[in-house]
């Protein structure tokens, strides 16, 4: 038995308003088109997709079905009115119409003909939810291939950069001890005869204060997430070397980031430090204040700019006092500047003011970043005076701006009644200006344009500083 008369065995003698509520209720829109594929009578139930075709409800009446759908669903549209034949297996046909809003409005059909020489009855669902979800689907599958790219491309570089360290690092495992993984520099230093160090404890290779020391550092690691660097003494070794370590959390597991930074073989600094020195002498001797803080704000060290800005005698006077004391309005700036720094890791250009020892106030800009130092958080400052930069201009009896920047800079400095007075000033010495060009400096034709008359012009022309001696003879 056909699908076909399987339907109609279970339907029996539907009448035609029961049909007609089956056929509502199922789709979205059904319509009767007669053998030259003309559309005699339409109904849409989905009002959306009505909205979103239709004009108004008999817009399609009277018209080709294959107009009223894009270029490329013509055929589909062709081919289901060739297989409309009720014996056969109807194939359902995704067709797209013209959106009022411009956009394609996608609508899955089916065609069945009545009778043997009858008109066709067809039936569309609205795509547009599953399409949107499809759309949704692909957009996340492609952000999820691009986070995935970009953690490959960040796990790459956080690779090369292990194995290139100068300094041995260990990642350990904390509740373990175990080592994950050791850089090269590691491997070297802790050369286990060729069983290398993934999968050992750690510590090893320490004399026994040293372990204990190292023991010590990770439970201070456990408890606070903190831990100050520690000096430990390998066997063998004739100097200290100094330890470093930082506690990661990677979903329910914790480790260790393990440093060893050595001494060189005759004891001096490490060829390392040298472009550390450097930047420090750079830091010491550069135009601008730098300071550089704990994570509460409280000044580890500041150079002697800072201290000629603030008006310090040495920088004892300033080593473990508050930045916020000379830094920003008290209570405000300091607080959104260290929230900023807390939540971004760094803050650029931040504008506020200066107070030195002696009350006085400057403006500056201020340029800071957060880094973590032996596993404590630090705050970086540059400090740039820019009161020269934003010093008001003279009072308003001198010369006038001659560009919009310049009337921008006053903002903030001058009251704005003054601004609004200099800016119509300003806009009127253009237009005469303007004016006077254009009328090859001649007054009368001048006057005329501008709408005034040449008396006031030649008041104006004073006034500007834009009057000859001839302008005066004139106006006298």
């Amino acid at each position: 038995m056909t699908d076909a008369a399987a339907a109609a065995l279970a339907l029996g003698d539907l009448g035609a308003e029961a049909a007609a509520s089956i056929i509502a209720v199922t789709t979205d829109i059904s319509m009767i088109v007669d053998g030259a594929g003309v559309i005699k009578r339409l109904a849409v139930s989905n009002h959306n997709l009505r909205d979103d075709l239709l004009p108004s409800p008999e817009a399609w009446v009277g018209k080709p079905w294959v107009d009223t759908v894009t270029v490329e669903s013509r055929p589909k549209i062709e081919a289901l009115l060739a297989e409309a034949d009720a014996t056969a297996a109807q194939r359902w046909r995704q067709v797209n119409h013209p959106g009022r809003s411009g956009a394609d409005v996608p609508v899955l059909y089916a065609a069945v003909r009545v009778a043997a020489e009858g008109p066709v009855l067809a039936f569309g669902r609205d795509l547009r939810i599953i399409a949107s979800l499809q759309q949704r689907l692909v957009d996340a599958q492609q952000s999820s291939e691009r986070d995935y790219s970009r953690l490959r491309h960040l796990e790459t570089r956080y690779r090369v950069l292990f194995r290139m360290a100068s300094d041995p690092v260990l990642i350990v495992d904390a509740a373990s001890r175990k080592i994950s993984e050791a850089n090269a520099a590691a491997e070297r230093l802790f050369d286990q005869g060729g069983k290398g160090l993934v999968g050992r404890l750690f510590p090893l290779s320490f004399d026994s204060q040293s372990t204990g020391a190292i023991l010590a550092l990770f439970a201070e690691l456990r408890a606070t997430g903190q831990a100050r660097d520690v000096t430990v003494r390998m066997i063998g070794a004739e100097h200290p070397a100094t330890i470093s370590a930082s506690l990661l959390r990677l979903e329910n597991a914790s480790l260790f980031l393990v440093r060893l930074a050595l001494p060189a073989a005759d004891g001096a600094a490490p060829a390392g430090d040298a472009p550390a020195a450097s930047l420090q002498s750079f830091a010491e001797s550069a135009p601008d204040g730098f300071v550089v803080a704990r994570h509460d704000g409280t000044i580890l060290t500041a150079n002697a700019t800072f201290l000629g800005l603030i008006q310090a005698v040495s920088e004892e006077q300033v080593r473990g006092q508050p930045l916020e004391r000379w830094l920003g309005a008290p209570g405000i700036d300091f607080h959104v500047l260290i929230t900023n720094l807390r939540q971004r890791g760094s803050v650029n250009l931040f504008p506020t003011t200066l107070q030195s020892e002696h009350g006085t106030s400057l403006a500056v800009e201020v340029s800071a970043v957060s880094v973590m130092n032996a596993g404590q958080q630090c705050f970086g400052f540059s400090i740039r005076n820019v009161e020269q930069r934003l010093r008001p201009k003279p009072p308003p009896d001198r010369d006038l701006p001659r560009s919009v920047n310049e009337m921008v800079e006053l903002v903030g400095r001058v009251p704005l009644k003054d601004l609004v007075r200099e800016a119509v000033d300003v806009i009127e010495r253009l237009c005469i200006e303007a004016a006077l060009r254009l009328t090859g400096d001649n007054r009368a034709s001048a006057a005329e344009i501008l709408g005034l008359s040449r008396q006031s012009l030649y008041v104006k022309l004073r006034r500007f500083g834009l009057a000859d001696s001839e302008t005066d003879r004139l106006e006298h």
